[in-house]
């Protein structure tokens, strides 16, 4: 359900994985220099058991403005019934003024996977073994 007098979320392009949403405000929040803030979008969700819809940057915002959203890619689960909210950061030197309706993040909705632990006192062995960070040499 949508309660926001935006349009819904929708593709972009026909192999786009995401999809834009737009701040669900009144009036335009100013966002300082490494200041965040919670943006509301007007956007109510009832996901399918096993699927969950994650919320990420847009890259234009990122790129062109330092702004971008804090807990990448934040995750809202199949159970979830609240609205879905944006944690917005600047990360410039220069104040960001998010206006009504301007597109300030994505959404991508992924099938997961749910496991369930065992115990071991051993892992088998790979050619990788235990390196980590930058192991690979790429």
């Amino acid at each position: 359900m949508n309660r926001s007098a935006y349009e819904l979320p929708h593709y972009e392009t026909p192999l786009a994985a995401g999809m834009d949403v737009r701040a669900d405000i009144r009036e335009s929040i100013m966002l300082g220099p490494l200041c965040r803030t919670l943006v509301p979008t007007g956007l109510f969700v009832e996901l399918p058991a096993g699927y969950e819809m994650q919320v990420r940057p847009r890259s234009g915002l990122a790129a062109r403005h330092g702004v971008t959203v804090l807990n990448a890619p934040g995750t809202i689960d199949a159970d979830y019934r609240g609205e879905i909210k944006v944690v917005l950061v600047n990360l410039s030197d220069t104040a960001f003024e998010i206006k009504p309706g301007e597109r300030i993040a994505q959404i991508v909705v992924a099938r997961h996977e749910r496991v369930e632990w065992e115990a071991a006192e051993s892992l088998s062995d790979t050619a990788r073994g235990a390196g980590g960070f930058g192991s690979t040499g790429r």
